[in-house]
Formats: C-alpha cells, structure tokens, sequence
C-alpha cells in the first residue's frame, strides 16, 4: 500500500511463515508512525503472531485495530513488557524517543524493532550500544526502503549473484511528499525529527553499506536547507552527502520534501547501482508517465539489456530472517553492528552539514 505522503507506507507480501501460530508472539507500541502497519504486517506475513499494541493515543490505537483485528489493547507498556510470551516489540515512537523505549524493552529481556531512524544523537547511539552489550537483545531498525522493497530485494540478489561484477558508486535519490498539513507537530521541530539527512537520509545510507557491502564509510560532505518552508525555520526540505566506503565504493544522495503534486504516489525514490560489468537502476515506487505500479529495475550488463516488473514476484525476506534471528540469536536478516553503523553515518551527515539557506 501506497499513499500520499508515506506516513502510512505498508507494503503486503505473498504470507510465507516460518513460525507456526502462537510460536513468536510480539507487540506493537508507540504509534506516532504510519510505518508500525508495515513494521507489522512484515511481520504477521512471515508467521509472528501480534498479540498486543499499546499506545496512550486511543485514536491511533483503534485505527491500528481497525488494520489488525485480533491485537488486544493493553492498558500500559509494563503489561506489554511483564509478558513473558512476547519476544519482541515494534515501535515507532517519535524519533527522539525510539532509543530510550528500546532500551527499556530490551532491559525487559525483549528484542526490540524500531522504524527509521533509529537514534538522534551520537549519545543516544553509544547509550543503547551498552544496553545491547549488557543484555544481549536485539536492536533492529525498519529501514523499509530496502527491506520492503521488492526491486531492492532483487537488485540485492543481483548484486550478490555478481551479475554487474563489484559495485563501485550508489546514488540514491529519496523525495518524499510534505503534505505540511497533515504532519504532527513533531515532525517540524528539529530536536524531535532529527534533522533530514539523521531521518530520511537514514534509509539511504544503509542501502549503500549493504550494497557495497560495507561495514565501515567515511563522511566526505553533507548539507541541508530550508529553501521552500520559512513558516517552518526548524523543518530542512533539501538534504544531500557523499560517502565513500572502506573498500573504495562511493556514494551520493540527495533527499527532499518536494514531490509535485502531479506524481501518483508519495515519491519518486529511485538507486542507481554501478558495477564494473553492468548498472542496475530501482525506481521504487512510479515508473514516471510509464507505469503508476513501483518495483521496476532495468539491468544492463554483457548479456544486454533488461526490465523486470517485480511487484508482488520477490516478497520480502528480511521479516522472517528476522524471526529466526530472534530465536537462534543469529544475524542473517541484518547484523546489529550494520543497524548501528548506518545509524552512526547519519548521524554524523547530520552533525557535520553545511547549511546551504539563509
């Protein structure tokens, strides 16, 4: 599912459970986010069973309902945290706040899944890193442009398959709709939403380290502006920084809150992926005046040239990877240390950018 501004951005897959019913029971908490329902639904598809939701905000909680007939209400986070059938958590909390509630779920003996972006300051980041340290939860991070994207599920496989050879540049490009008006407060007060390149300049970055199979980058530049919204001086609409990565691959992106209104969905997120024997480019969500469904990637390499319609033929594996992950205490669904490292890269784009306005 796809809409106007992204808030509610859940994707349905093919179900293909890897636990039986009852078998990995979770919770969702701190609704601020329409991406909990995708958060979840990925979830449910792969075999957990979503046994309560919490949040303080009652109309949030009956839509949730409304999309998740047979969650029951908890009265509070404690009762939710002193079950001991629940394995983990998914929250979308306001992003300020997602660090401090995962610790507190994962100093319950829960893991914990948290939308994008996971942390707003370094501090945040290093305190939760003692907390996974100390307990040995899990801290995961919904960075749904990759992992509930079935072109870039693909173009991952493609990449691993060595059809366009080593992957040497990434750009990544990350509009988003503003549909000012329907935004909640926090989403223009900097110290909450964490500045543009810390959120929706989150999702890129990962995809690079997991595309070029990174661990580790080095910022070269980043910056930011308000060029469009003075009515909102803490709001930055235009975010950009390059990378490179340890192993020489680089990196540039660009994120924005200026879809037209013409575009038929949210945004026109698009990757293009240089390899030393082909290019592949992900338009995500639109093939523009083309095609109004997403998932579509074009290949090039020595055997031509080739587009794939991917919508509904991928799904997406990472949700029951991470299920197993929880109950094998493995990493194959994504690494913690890769989650902390995007983190990290973000964070400091952040820090570190230019103000380009006035």
């Amino acid at each position: 599912m796809s809409n106007k501004d992204g808030m509610n951005y859940a994707p349905k897959g093919k179900p293909n459970p890897v636990v039986k019913e009852g078998e990995f029971q979770i919770a969702a908490a701190a609704l601020d986010h329409g991406h909990i329902n995708g958060m979840c639904n990925g979830l449910v598809e792969a075999g957990a069973t979503l046994k309560w939701v919490y949040d303080p905000d009652q109309e949030k909680v009956k839509a949730f309902v409304e999309q998740f007939p047979g969650v029951e209400v908890a009265e509070s986070l404690e009762q939710i945290l002193n079950d001991d059938s629940i394995k983990l958590v998914a929250a979308a909390a306001i992003p300020s706040e997602r660090s401090a509630l995962g610790n507190k779920v994962m100093e319950a003996g829960k893991d914990y899944f948290t939308d994008k972006t996971p942390f707003t300051t370094l501090a945040q980041l290093e305190e939760t890193k003692q907390v996974v340290k100390r307990t040995g939860q899990k801290y995961m991070v919904y960075f749904s442009e990759r992992l509930h994207v079935e072109g870039a599920v693909f173009a991952g496989q493609l990449i691993k398959d060595g059809v366009i050879g080593r992957v040497i540049q990434v750009t990544g490009f990350g509009p988003h709709r503003l549909n000012a008006d329907t935004r909640p407060d926090w989403f223009f007060n900097k110290e909450q939403y964490g500045g543009i390149l810390c959120d929706i300049g989150s999702h890129q970055i990962e995809q690079f380290l997991h595309f070029t199979g990174n661990e580790d980058a080095k910022l070269l530049h980043s910056k930011v502006g308000n060029y469009n919204n003075p009515e909102y001086p803490e709001l930055e609409d235009y975010g950009d920084a390059t990378l490179v990565g340890e192993n020489g691959a680089t990196f540039f992106f660009k994120v924005d809150w200026f879809t037209p209104d013409g575009l038929s969905t949210w945004g026109d997120g698009r990757t293009f992926i240089t390899g030393t024997e082909g290019t592949i480019e992900i338009r995500k969500y639109v093939d523009v005046a083309r095609e109004e469904t997403g998932d579509h990637l074009y290949l090039v390499n020595k055997d031509g040239e080739k587009h794939y319609s991917l919508s509904g033929e991928v799904g997406f594996p990472f949700f029951g990877e991470l299920i197993k992950d929880c109950i094998n205490r493995t990493e194959n669904a994504m690494t913690q240390e890769h989650a902390f490292k995007a983190a990290e890269l973000c964070l400091k784009a952040q820090d570190e950018a230019v103000v380009v306005t006035k």
